[in-house]
């Protein structure tokens, strides 16, 4: 047990640590120090962060019931 919750702590560090540089990435392509690739990237790091929300799990469980 004590190595799951090890885990899952270890997993909310790197989250928090990739919307650091997510932040920074952002800022960073808006005063044009960065290319385009880290804009990019940074785009998807957001989504998959959103798409991992528990609203966005709910919404899609909900289309999925219905489909049925």
């Amino acid at each position: 047990m004590e190595l799951l919750k090890m885990k899952q702590e270890s997993q909310e560090i790197v989250k928090t640590v990739g919307d650091a540089v997510s932040v920074f990435t952002v800022v960073g392509t808006l005063i044009e120090m960065l290319p385009s690739v880290a804009a990019l990237i940074t785009i998807v790091w957001t989504g998959i962060r959103i798409y991992e929300t528990d609203t966005v799990k709910d919404l899609i469980k909900r289309w999925k019931d219905r489909a049925k």
